[in-house]
């Protein structure tokens, strides 16, 4: 049956209370669920916070509370005396099954529960349930039920905030727990060679980018190192760099070096693309068993840097190994520059995050040759390894008066 409205106007007066929520923008909307046959039940009018009449509509089983409940619905008043067969289905004994059943319909809606004076121990499961409070039936005037109506929603908004807080924690906890083991283990076992790395991706809270690196030994002692980076900055160009690194870790194991190699992850990163657009920078190292000579590779990608030798850093020549990125041009080839590294001698690789940051504030970036002027103070100043990576790095932030932007690979080999 209709529900009866009242004729005094509840809330005209209602003093606001510190105690209240933050009233809710806009009209509200109260979907009351109930079949009393005796017509006692009784919704008083009541007025929001903005001074606009509250809404009310009435359902008397689930079936028309479901046609009912549109997005503009806020609050439900719920009579746990509802008898419903369907919800009886719920569970043999189970004096809340009809509330169970609302709380799955409307999962995103405040939900009031309302039940006789004499079960309060009802009343209080009902809340532990799910409901954001319960009402009394003799309890239902006009400014009471204002109060609760506005304290449901604002509760109930909280909760869903908090819960999609904890949801979105808990994706990146397992977000990260995911970069974090896509990151690579050197295999060096048996080496001279020290290694050191860094990375830096330009996506906000992520721990992995479209730069890519690896460092391993193969069994007949020589070391081969790559770095590379898939054009873009997103998770789809992250998860391709992945794909790049363990498809050259493995055809490296399988003896492929050089052209061979660069072609063979040509074709992988031709399959695996979501755009043929996409393309990666490379270079690869292969250094000899003795620690003396080296094989350089390059795909579009910057020239390393070596120091050693009692020569300050300086940038490998590139004339003659270098080729196109990978999945620029069709049967491509990268040739193979030999080059004598000595005795003693450092040997970084590095994306062109490093380069590319600014220096003050004008569009000057640092390139190339800021940088290796950067890495000579820092090794004039005794820095290796680690410390060293860490010294340029910083510094290069400081150059370019914040954080940089694009993702940052940084391999560094030494002997000696």
């Amino acid at each position: 049956m209709p529900v009866s409205m009242g004729n005094e106007p509840a809330t005209a007066a209602l003093p606001r209370q510190s105690t209240e929520p933050e009233a809710v923008s806009g009209s509200l909307t109260l979907l009351v669920i109930e079949d009393d046959p005796a017509g006692s039940l009784a919704i008083p009018e009541m007025l929001d916070a903005s001074g606009e009449r509250v809404r009310v509509r009435t359902a008397r089983n689930l079936t028309e509370a479901e046609r009912l409940l549109t997005d503009d619905v806020h609050c439900i008043l719920l009579d746990l005396a509802l008898s419903d067969g369907a919800a009886a289905r719920g569970g043999e004994g189970d004096e809340l099954a009809i509330l169970r059943r609302v709380l799955r319909l409307a999962p995103r809606h405040a939900v009031l529960a309302l039940t006789a004076e004499d079960d309060a121990e009802r009343a209080a499961e009902a809340v532990r349930v799910g409901a954001q409070d319960f009402l009394f039936r003799g309890e239902l005037d006009g400014r009471l039920l204002s109060r609760a109506i506005r304290y449901a929603v604002e509760r109930k908004r909280a909760d869903l905030a908090q819960r999609q807080l904890t949801e979105s924690r808990l994706r990146a906890q397992e977000n990260a727990r995911l970069e974090r083991g896509l990151l690579p283990t050197p295999l060096l076992d048996g080496s001279e060679l020290r290694f050191a790395a860094r990375y830096r991706p330009g996506r906000s809270r992520a721990l992995l980018g479209g730069d890519f690196y690896d460092t391993v030994r193969t069994a007949d002692g020589t070391v081969h190192a790559m770095i590379g980076d898939v054009c873009g900055h997103g998770p789809d160009e992250a998860a391709l760099g992945v794909e790049l690194r363990i498809a050259w870790r493995a055809l490296t194991f399988a003896g492929l070096c050089g052209d061979e190699l660069l072609g063979t992850l040509q074709r992988v990163l031709e399959h695996e693309r979501s755009s043929e657009e996409i393309f990666a920078t490379l270079c690869t190292v292969d250094i000899a068993p003795d620690g003396r000579r080296a094989g350089v590779c390059l795909a579009g990608h910057p020239a390393p840097l070596v120091a050693g030798g009692g020569r300050g850093p300086r940038l490998l020549p590139d004339e003659d190994c270098g080729g196109p990125a990978l999945g620029v041009l069709p049967n491509a080839r990268w040739p193979r520059m030999q080059v004598e590294l000595g005795g003693t001698w450092n040997l970084m690789m590095y994306t062109d995050g490093l380069i590319e940051g600014r220096i003050g504030q004008g569009d000057r970036r640092l390139g190339q040759d800021g940088m290796l002027g950067v890495v000579a103070q820092r090794m004039a100043a005794g820095l290796r390894g680690e410390e060293l990576l860490d010294a340029v790095l910083a510094e290069v932030r400081d150059l370019n008066g914040d954080e940089l932007t694009d993702d940052v690979a940084v391999l560094l080999l030494d002997r000696g």
